[in-house]
């Protein structure tokens, strides 16, 4: 704000009052609409099929290191987590990175607490493997062959080995849910997935699920946001295409503003 003008200090401010008003309006008891996302909504469904098969889930939070995508894929871990410990199911989480290891055992004890299940949660049901790619990968396909999983979720940041490990829950035959903001593997995922989360269908994920109030507003406040700022450009344009504003920089001049001063 220290070196905005005051047209985009203006901008800035009408934004943030969109965003509070709409974390306020869902803060008090509004259902806030949020379009349906298959990917997430498969996720209920994927938790269930495990159950009906007796056999357990595999989440995988990806290969980044402990950033904004890892906590996403963390925040969604949780819920599944949650959903399983109703069902009475295993969710296994294999781990690279040894910052986000104590992380998701975190998520994952808490979780179960939630539901009220603490003698679900099993430590050896999280498992750090290594912090090489293939060596990752590799000792997470030998986790799917043997425990048979039913349900594959990759949610985080991946490299090459994103295929090898869709390929491998293809093989045996697992459901397969990914989300991922790495858009270089976002088609290998495509291809060998049953549902690919996108965009920002990634970021909106744990609004979606969690249907907190304050990541539920500030998702729809964004939205209302994009669309003003589309609204602004537009007619912008079109004050641009008729000239109108060349009178505002002449009134700027006139009053011996600095250059930008108004626009």
């Amino acid at each position: 704000m220290e070196h905005a003008t005051p047209f985009m200090a203006v901008v800035l401010l009408v934004l943030s009052g969109i965003i509070l008003y709409n974390i306020l309006t869902a803060r008090g008891g509004r259902d806030l609409f949020i379009r349906r996302i298959p990917g997430l909504a498969a996720i209920d469904e994927a938790v269930g099929r495990a159950t009906e098969m007796g056999r357990p889930l595999l989440f995988s939070p990806g290969l980044f290191g402990l950033g904004v995508e890892t906590l996403q894929a963390l925040s969604v871990l949780g819920h599944i987590i949650r959903l399983a410990a109703r069902y009475n199911s295993r969710v296994i989480v294999p781990v690279c990175d040894a910052q986000v290891y104590p992380i998701a055992e975190e998520v994952a004890r808490e979780a179960y607490n939630q539901e009220g299940r603490p003698e679900l949660y099993n430590a050896d049901d999280i498992r750090f493997l290594s912090d090489r790619q293939f060596a990752y990968a590799s000792g997470t396909v030998g986790i799917m062959n043997r425990e048979k999983v039913a349900a594959n979720f990759f949610f985080g940041g991946f490299f090459a080995e994103a295929l090898i490990l869709a390929e491998a829950g293809r093989e045996v035959g697992a459901i397969q849910v990914a989300g991922t903001p790495s858009t270089t593997q976002i088609p290998f995922l495509i291809a060998a997935c049953d549902y690919t989360i996108i965009g920002e269908e990634y970021y909106a994920a744990s609004a979606y699920l969690t249907r907190d109030p304050v990541l539920l507003g500030s998702l729809v406040g964004q939205d209302w946001s994009k669309v003003a700022l589309l609204l602004l450009i537009f007619f912008g344009a079109i004050l641009a295409s008729l000239g109108l504003l060349t009178v505002l920089h002449w009134i700027q001049i006139q009053l011996g503003m600095p250059a930008g001063a108004l626009v």
